[in-house]
């Protein structure tokens, strides 16, 4: 395909090359002659001979061309735009149908893996129910409560109105866990006529793992895109699943948001892609455009944490205007993709006012400010451009930070503070004692990745070839950048002998992109699944591509052999090499996956959930960790007093407050705070109350002891303050006090049971 555009420039340089002859020759021969091709300079020298011969023949053989070379010349056109039109067709059709085939055999593997993994299709319901594990299985509970509500709109009003979940509030369930995804899967499945055919989890993950193929369709398109090779789509999809620990977590937690919420991102980020290309038509950049609009909107809508992930997305964009490296006019388009979304999903989640103080929207307010007040900013010599640059960024920034802070102000967000001290304490600016900061900081996705994560990328050779590839492309961009601020107009018609990978702007917004992703992923573990997809997807474009290679050989000066041969001859054979390899060391490995029947099964926690079932009330209020209240939530339905949502201030004070059962209390001061969150029963986990980690100051009882001042470490050396004894240990003892306030109910090796004794027995 890459040979097939390198003719196609060869010969649009052979007709520039020909303009003056044929300019001249339409001079003298008339209109009909200006379609002729380059055999006219052969024509010509048959002319001179035959002068020599005489005028007469001449006469006759010029008379003669006049008639019959337009007509061949026409049916030679033709001919060629036709085949063109056919080579550009088949190569869309075959591209097309490998993105497709990808993502089909990708969702193929995910739904055959899982069963594999979970003896999915041959569990109970209840067993089924406690595979969705990292607290994930409450978003599912709320889709079997759609499903059980007599009609679509009954069950919409409970989720807006919900009293059952949290003991003691009523919530809007659909504005505080971002439950779209449950109301749109719980509709279609109504209007369906599969409800005999397919059950409902079957029909809620298979949507999960549909969605997960459209990540990986894109992801291809997007390569596909920037590279100009379909065979770049299939490297970059190759990458992304044998990288599946670090690119996705639908292997552990089906129904989290991220799941949901990606694959919207990456059409979003395709659609982009072709909005910001150069070489494209005006049909296109429109289906870019309206696919760019719906995209972003439903990433707005199923992710509360989305916002956050476009002002990331604006910034790149932000950088794009301000070095002038992309249309004015494109990116007021985009602005209005923001504005639109952000406006349709402030009310569609019922006026959400995290969505005001967005920092997306304060980028975008003080981009326009600063634009109005700096109309000049992008004319002059280097030196005042520069300065300009500096002094709009600081307007964009002051006017950014000052709109959020007064909306803040103006409505309250609850969760700013907390996100902020959170921000303090992770890059060592403060210390503090409080339980929420350092609870947050233990949290494995908020945490630093440790360097098996890079190994991994380098073993399957995506790290070596995306530092090469980001090397270049971040060389050529800067180099664009200083051609731009020195005056220079950007190219937009590139061939591929001019060697300027970074004067395109879809791959300068990619270089921004990945830079900027790409040092967040270094702070927080969680962002590599941001980040490592369009790893994979930018390396893969980068091998792949020509313009690449060439840019490479335009700084070497190569001379010995033909730069544009040795570009197009490396573009083929670094991804075949790559990919052969891949396949002859991870194909087993992946195909191992499936043909491994591990046995995941309980059995605790389904005695757990059966004794709830059948022993407890169902008006019956349970404390215990988020995680856990998560299944006892879906197997049961009962209410629970906090919920694993960690963007809520107020829940985890509640997780805070549950907690203590792990701390160095007394029963008293355990019962107050159990009871005045109505709690009937607390269950105490036995791998919480004698956790064995190496990193001892983020077990859950040390950051308690540590935030109720029972521990204090001086110089390395501990100091305990507790008169108390571990109360999930002394409650096992069964002695006074802890008798007069709780009763064991229900044990096995993982779990206890201890009911909250509404009236107080003093027993000695």
């Amino acid at each position: 395909m890459t040979d097939l555009r390198c003719r196609k420039t060869e010969t649009l340089e052979e007709e520039e090359e020909e303009d003056e002859p044929k300019e001249h020759t339409s001079r003298v021969n008339g209109p009909l002659n200006t379609e002729e091709d380059g055999t006219e300079s052969t024509d010509g020298a048959e002319e001179k001979q035959q002068k020599d011969e005489g005028e007469e023949e001449e006469e006759e053989e010029t008379g003669d061309k006049k008639v019959n070379k337009p007509e061949s010349a026409v049916k030679g056109a033709k001919w060629t735009s036709t085949s063109g039109f056919l080579q550009r067709l088949v190569r869309v059709f075959f591209g097309c149908l490998a993105a497709v085939a990808c993502g089909i055999l990708y969702a193929f593997f995910l739904s055959t893996y899982h069963d594999r993994k979970f003896w999915f299709s041959t569990r109970q319901e209840l067993e089924r129910e406690i595979t969705f594990q990292e607290g994930s299985g409450l978003y599912y509970y709320y889709y079997k409560h759609m499903l059980a509500a007599p009609s679509f709109e009954r069950g919409f009003y409970e989720l807006t109105l919900d009293n059952n979940t949290v003991s003691g509030q009523t919530i809007n369930a659909v504005e505080r866990l971002s439950l779209f995804p449950e109301i749109i899967m719980s509709f279609l499945y109504r209007v369906t006529d599969c409800q005999d055919d397919v059950e409902p989890i079957y029909f809620y993950v298979g949507a999960v793992f549909g969605l997960q193929a459209v990540y990986v369709t894109a992801l291809f398109v997007c390569s596909w895109v920037m590279s100009g090779t379909w065979v770049a789509g299939m490297l970059a999809v190759a990458w992304y699943v044998i990288n599946r620990t670090d690119t996705t977590k639908v292997d552990q937690a089906i129904p989290l948001r991220d799941n949901w919420a990606l694959p919207f991102f990456s059409c979003q980020v395709a659609a982009l892609t072709g909005f910001l290309s150069n070489n494209v038509s005006s049909a296109t950049e429109m289906f870019c455009y309206l696919t760019m609009s719906a995209t972003t909107f439903s990433f707005l809508l199923v992710w509360e944490h989305s916002h956050y992930v476009l002002f990331i997305q604006g910034l790149c964009l932000f950088l794009l205007d301000s070095f002038d490296l992309v249309p004015p006019r494109k990116l007021a388009d985009i602005h209005k993709v923001y504005l639109s979304s952000l406006f349709l999903a402030y009310l569609f989640q019922f006026q959400n006012p995290a969505l005001l103080s967005s920092p997306l929207l304060s980028l975008m307010l003080g981009s326009v400010l600063a634009r109005y007040f700096q109309q000049n900013m992008k004319m002059g010599p280097l030196v005042a451009r520069v300065m300009k640059l500096f002094l709009h960024f600081h307007l964009v920034f002051t006017t950014g930070i000052t709109f959020s802070y007064l909306v803040k102000k103006l409505i309250p967000v609850s969760e700013s503070d907390f996100i902020l001290k959170f921000l303090e304490v992770k890059f060592g600016l403060n210390t503090t004692t409080d339980f929420v900061p350092n609870f947050l900081m233990c949290q494995e996705s908020l945490q630093t990745p440790d360097q098996d994560f890079f190994l991994r990328l380098t073993q399957a050779s995506v790290l070596p070839f995306y530092l090469l590839v980001l090397s270049v492309c971040l060389l050529s961009t800067l180099q664009t950048i200083y051609r731009r601020l020195s005056g220079q107009p950007i190219q937009t018609n590139l061939k591929l002998e001019d060697g300027r990978i970074g004067e395109q702007p879809e791959v300068i917004y990619h270089v921004f992109h990945t830079l900027l992703f790409g040092g967040l992923a270094l702070l927080f573990d969680g962002m590599k699944y941001l980040w490592t997809p369009y790893v994979c997807m930018f390396t893969a474009f980068g091998v792949c591509s020509p313009e690449l290679w060439m840019t490479v050989f335009k700084w070497l000066r190569l001379k010995s052999i033909h730069p544009v041969v040795l570009s197009l001859i490396l573009s083929t054979a670094v991804p075949t090499i790559i990919g052969f390899s891949l396949w002859r060391e991870y194909c087993p490995r992946v195909l191992a996956e499936l043909s491994d029947l591990p046995e995941f099964y309980d059995t605790d926690t389904v005695e757990l959930i059966s004794w709830i079932r059948s022993q407890a009330p169902l008006a019956a209020v349970f404390a215990g960790s988020p995680q856990l209240l998560g299944i006892v939530k879906l197997c049961t339905g009962s209410a629970v007093t906090s919920l694993p949502l960690y963007s809520d201030i107020n829940l985890l004070r509640r997780t805070e407050d549950t907690y203590q059962v792990y701390a160095m209390r007394s029963a008293e001061d355990v019962y107050k705070i159990l009871t005045s969150q109505k709690t009937n029963y607390v269950i105490i986990e036995e791998s919480i109350c004698n956790e064995l980690s190496l990193q001892r100051s983020c077990r859950i009882k040390d950051l308690l002891d540590i935030s109720n001042g029972h521990v204090i470490y001086d110089k390395g050396v501990m100091y305990s303050f507790s008169k108390h004894g571990r109360f999930c240990q002394e409650i096992k003892m069964n002695y006074s006090p802890y008798t007069n306030y709780f009763t064991r109910v229900f044990w096995n090796r993982s779990y206890h049971i201890y009911k909250v004794n509404s009236v107080i027995s003093f027993q000695y």
